[in-house]
């Protein structure tokens, strides 16, 4: 039992970051669905618990929903196409950009769908069709998404035999989605369009060298970083001892490396990289 434990464990370290939020969505798909075996209404509990309330105040009074709202899913369909939009997304992520920088953008597009939906719902009564709560993962997947659009908006990419370049996608997405907001399904549209905000604002920003999801990389820390440094009685530093700069003193200049390397891809496509560009951005997406 231990080994088998120890093996799953492993694998699921070796994921991507994005590819273990799949996980996560579908265990607690699979959890909220044998509740409902179980339980007559144990589904159901969990979805109100879990879900961003159309009602502002709940919202205050259960501010976790900000977040758990976006790994829950009423149906088996709405989690497909959620988790295989976002399992194409790893994969070029994970050529591309550290890890954490994927989990960032994913968590914060949930949260600014969060705060459209309840802004929405209090400022706009009557006006949009939201009469339920806000559940599923679309707003994580959209900022993921328009990030990519606007970061490298000249990449070119397939579908079939047509070619064309990332930017015009996001576009077309953001033309198509709002229609949704005259739908029954209005509510999801506004947090769609919280996500393309978000995806927009950080790929503006980090073409500047700024990073606005710096905030969450000590709650990463402490939530994964499970070893934590033991304390020891004071000495003398020696010439020894000084502390080794850090890595991420050169991270700036990492990023300007790949940000070259992307303007490359975008001009001439992913091709026209010579062997040791392609060896730099492996290394850099599995950092």
């Amino acid at each position: 039992m231990t080994t088998l434990y120890q093996d799953l464990k492993d694998k699921l370290a070796r994921l991507h970051v994005l590819e273990q939020m799949i996980v996560v969505n579908t265990l607690v798909f699979l959890f909220t669905g044998f509740l409902s075996l179980v339980l007559s209404n144990g589904r159901f509990y969990v979805l109100d618990f879990l879900s961003l309330s159309n009602d502002i105040w709940e919202v205050f009074l259960n501010p976790w929903t900000i977040i758990t709202y976006g790994f829950l899913h009423y149906s088996l369909n709405h989690l497909f196409f959620n988790m295989l939009v976002l399992y194409i997304l790893a994969r070029t992520f994970a050529n591309l950009f550290r890890p954490r920088m994927a989990l960032k953008i994913y968590v914060l597009g949930i949260i600014s769908g969060a705060v459209f939906f309840s802004l929405a719902t209090s400022l706009f009564p009557g006006i949009l069709n939201i009469n339920g709560p806000l559940v599923g993962a679309s707003a994580g997947v959209r900022a993921c998404i328009i990030f990519l659009c606007v970061y490298m908006p000249d990449k070119l990419v397939g579908f079939f035999t047509l070619r064309f370049k990332l930017k015009y996608l996001g576009i077309a997405m953001v033309v198509l989605d709002l229609p949704g907001l005259l739908s029954a399904n209005s509510g999801g549209t506004v947090a769609h369009i919280g996500g393309y905000v978000l995806g927009f604002y950080f790929a503006y920003q980090l073409q500047k060298g700024r990073e606005i999801g710096q905030f969450l990389d000590n709650i990463l820390d402490y939530l994964f970083n499970k070893k934590r440094p033991l304390k020891t009685a004071y000495r003398k530093k020696t010439k020894k001892d000084r502390p080794k700069p850090k890595r991420d003193q050169n991270a700036f200049t990492h990023q300007k490396q790949i940000d070259l390397i992307l303007d490359k891809i975008g001009k001439s496509g992913y091709e026209s990289l010579t062997q040791e560009e392609k060896d730099f951005l492996f290394r850099a997406g599995k950092k």
